[in-house]
């Protein structure tokens, strides 16, 4: 019998994340994953040097996949973004991206992690990041969107 998350369990165990860890459900993998890996890895070769962005800001910068329902990206699509992170190219900065509590994610890499980002000027206080003060904007208040179509 087929297993729909036997991947997903591979990725989390690199991530140090047990398989029920925090999963429901209604979680669904990406439609096209080396797709939407490929689009998270380019949105956050976006994110410049001493800013970070959290899981959820990606997904907003990206498409909703189709034949995905808006629900499903919801409760599915943050998670993509970490397992993208987990298996990213060399050239990506994956160290930018963090959770929305300001806090970098439980890893292997926490300590390298939180080095990098020191080493770009962020500043850590009590293990978090002031997302007021370092947290990257793409666009300026005003200006459009690039996100594509959601619906």
């Amino acid at each position: 019998m087929h297993n729909p998350t036997a991947g997903l369990a591979c990725h989390l165990a690199k991530l140090n994340i047990p398989e029920h860890h925090g999963l429901d459900m209604h979680y669904v993998p990406p439609p096209n994953k080396k797709q939407y890996y490929e689009q998270v890895w380019a949105a956050v070769r976006r994110i410049p040097s001493g800013r970070v962005a959290t899981y959820g800001q990606i997904t907003q910068m990206l498409a909703q996949p189709e034949g995905i329902s808006l629900d499903d990206y919801s409760v599915s699509a943050a998670r993509w973004v970490g397992l993208a992170m987990a298996s990213c190219p060399d050239d990506v900065p994956w160290q930018r991206v963090i959770n929305s509590q300001g806090k970098i994610s439980h890893r292997a890499e926490h300590g390298k992690q939180k080095k990098l980002l020191q080493e770009e000027g962020v500043h850590f206080e009590n293990e978090k990041i002031n997302l007021d003060d370092y947290q990257w904007r793409e666009h300026e208040p005003g200006d459009r969107p690039r996100q594509g179509r959601l619906f």
